[in-house]
């Protein structure tokens, strides 16, 4: 499973005109679910995520995780993030796992994140998105929950 995730002061994502989700501060997570992925990727992701420590604190460090901010998080998602770029000038997204294993351990990751408090606003799985955000720093970060970076 991968992730980009950037600290926002606000995001937004717009399916057909409408806004599906919205967020202030917190998180906007683009959401990658590779052939392979199990549970214990998801649960890795979730709880990785809700305490990654990227907003500042008093001394303006990097200390405090959304959880102590109380932020929220817009979770967008996006097989593009396991294209393989490395040959030919097209991604091949044979590392992407199926439609329906992704969009059930998507759907896992949201409930996992709520489970902990979060407010969890999303995207709609396999639609065309408009996603508006303002990042905050900017502060942008890859995890992988293979830890291939």
């Amino acid at each position: 499973m991968r992730a980009v995730v950037q600290r926002v002061s606000e995001g937004k994502v717009v399916v057909n005109e409408a806004i599906t989700g919205e967020i202030k501060q917190g998180l906007l997570i683009y959401l990658g679910v590779a052939a392979g992925d199990t549970i214990e990727d998801v649960k890795y992701m979730a709880d990785k995520l809700a305490n990654l420590r990227i907003f500042e604190d008093e001394n303006e460090k990097m200390n405090l995780s959304l959880l102590d901010v109380k932020g929220e998080m817009l979770v967008v998602s996006q097989f593009t993030l396991l294209g393989d770029c490395r040959k030919g000038r097209r991604p091949n997204f044979t590392e992407a796992a199926k439609p329906d294993i992704a969009d059930s351990l998507y759907k896992e990751f949201i409930r996992l994140c709520l489970e902990m408090g979060i407010n969890v606003e999303t995207g709609v799985f396999q639609a065309h998105m408009m996603v508006n955000s303002i990042n905050d720093g900017p502060v942008t970060i890859l995890i992988d929950s293979k830890k291939d970076f």
